[in-house]
């Protein structure tokens, strides 16, 4: 749905500003109108497919109050461009049929134009429909293949837990050989769920999860899932959003909600709402001794691709070679003199032009005052000095010493926010910065962006949204990086000419180990 509603999207302007003709703009709102009925059957809001006439016309305008008021829209009963985005937006692909409830009553109540006292409605499984034990087996079958192994286990755990937190339910770990309550599994497209539940690649449902008591939850493996803060799709949010259906709670209305059917950012609150908490002591009771466990806030789980390592080491043996050969990383840039400089986390490497890496060195041992997990970074081939990126702060250092004195806020100069990538682009002698699906490039000075810009990812023709670096080469081409792939781009023709897995095919970033067999990701 979300790229036939996307292009549609895009000529909205021109039929609210009378630039399409009537026939053409009748059938755009026709599409749209199809489009939004085929999502509001899915998701339970429309029973069957609704038949043009005036009689559906009302039934499509109460269906879209209500999917207004469970998405914490403006509740007018027409389908608006905001509506439309909501629809668009990845959630989960369980349907909303129960969460929607108190939303009907409430609508009916504003619309019947008199008040109506409402009472909390219990949205969990129907009777037969939980599990009627207290201690539960769970196994991650298989896992993205870009991501770690350890860190996805390390999250499916973080997940079950802070559901135990609150409840009397406890998990754990079944062998890979024995039965299992609850098993997750990361499938593509049709999957034997129906053409209903067929994953569609990045976007759309992510997932999918049955109600007690057949344990099972579903992810869509084409999606760009990660465990770190910022980039690609969270995958800890949906891990346990999907573990709350498996233990028989539906979607919430409540703001903030894990079990939104939109999946709720990591932020300073804590991941459980007092909804989803209550939701889940209705079915299996408080924890022992009565009491609500203390209650994290979800910044502390934004990167698992470095948690509890102490307790990863103990589960596997020692793997060769760097750190981020095995997991990702946040920024990467090159200097004159072809040394590779690797950032992840509050480290970062030093690899030479023929492949030998570093040990981890500590930022702050050499740019004193960086912060850690830096979002992008270039270095100037004309002078010398690095540019850092985060948030809407920049950093300039000359060596080791920095040359504004303190960070600036670069959104005065037009900069965007969180940058996905840095990069020093010879033929322009410019920093060039890439967020989503345009770039911008800046004057001199790191500050200001040239006027023009920003412009379209698609000037650089076959490069990826959300690349996560960029480095140029002495050969003339471009290299982008994204999780464990790469693309290497002529930059005369500004054309990607090939593409495949960095940490095995491209010697020079320093994964040695992976070109002598070893095996990664």
């Amino acid at each position: 749905m979300a790229a036939r509603v996307g292009l549609l999207l895009r000529t909205l302007p021109l039929l609210l500003w009378g630039g399409l003709d009537a026939q053409l703009a009748q059938r755009v709102g026709q599409e749209l109108r199809r489009e939004a009925e085929a999502f509001l059957e899915k998701y339970g809001y429309l029973n069957e497919q609704v038949p043009q006439s005036p009689t559906s016309s009302l039934r499509f305008s109460k269906a879209i109050r209500e999917f207004q008021w469970v998405s914490q829209l403006p509740i007018s009963g027409v389908l608006d461009p905001a509506t439309l985005r909501q629809m668009m937006r990845p959630r989960c692909g369980v349907a909303d049929t129960n969460s929607q409830a108190p939303g009907t009553e409430r609508v009916s109540a504003l619309f019947a134009g008199h008040q109506a006292k409402m009472r909390r409605k219990k949205r969990f499984a129907r009777q037969g429909t939980k599990w009627y034990k207290q201690h539960l087996s769970y196994r991650l079958v298989n896992w993205p293949q870009h991501l770690p192994e350890p860190a996805v286990r390390g999250a499916v755990r973080a997940a079950f837990q802070l559901w135990s937190n609150v409840s009397a339910l406890e998990f754990w770990e079944a062998p890979a050989t024995g039965p299992a309550d609850i098993r997750l599994t990361f499938f593509q497209g049709d999957h034997n769920d129906g053409l209903s539940n067929a994953f569609d690649g990045p976007g759309g449902a992510l997932a999918h999860a049955f109600l007690p008591r057949r344990g099972e939850a579903h992810f869509d493996r084409d999606e760009r899932w990660s465990l770190s803060r910022r980039r690609g799709r969270n995958l800890f949010v949906v891990l346990a959003h999907e573990i709350g259906h498996t233990l028989g709670l539906t979607h919430s209305a409540a703001p903030r909600a894990l079990m939104a059917p939109y999946y709720k950012r990591l932020g300073r609150d804590a991941l459980l709402s007092w909804d989803d908490v209550l939701a889940v002591q209705n079915l299996y009771g408080k924890p022992q001794g009565g009491s609500v466990a203390t209650q994290l806030p979800g910044k502390l789980f934004t990167d698992f691709e470095a948690w509890d390592p102490h307790r990863l080491q103990e589960r596997l043996p020692e793997t060769p070679g760097p750190k981020y050969c095995h997991s990702s990383f946040d920024a990467v840039t090159v200097d004159r003199q072809q040394r590779l400089y690797v950032f992840q986390g509050n480290q970062f490497w030093e690899v030479a032009a023929d492949g030998n890496v570093s040990e981890p060195r500590p930022l702050q041992e050499r740019w004193a005052g960086l912060p850690p997990h830096i979002e992008a970074a270039a270095v100037s081939l004309e002078e010398g000095d690095f540019y850092f990126f985060k948030g809407s702060r920049c950093w300039r250092f000359r060596g080791p010493k920095p040359v504004w004195g303190s960070p600036k806020l670069c959104r005065a100069g037009g900069l965007p926010r969180h940058p996905d990538a840095a990069l020093f682009f010879p033929p322009l002698n410019r920093l060039i910065l890439f967020k989503g699906a345009r770039y911008y490039v800046l004057a001199r000075g790191g500050l200001q962006v040239e006027p023009y810009y920003p412009r379209g990812l698609k000037d650089w023709g076959g490069v990826p949204e959300e690349v996560m670096g960029a480095l140029p080469r002495p050969d003339g081409s471009i290299i982008f990086f994204r999780d464990d792939r790469y693309w290497r781009l002529d930059q005369n023709k500004l054309q990607a000419t090939a593409s495949g897995r960095w940490a095995t095919e491209l010697p020079w970033m320093g994964c040695w180990h992976a070109n002598s067999g070893g095996a990664l990701f």
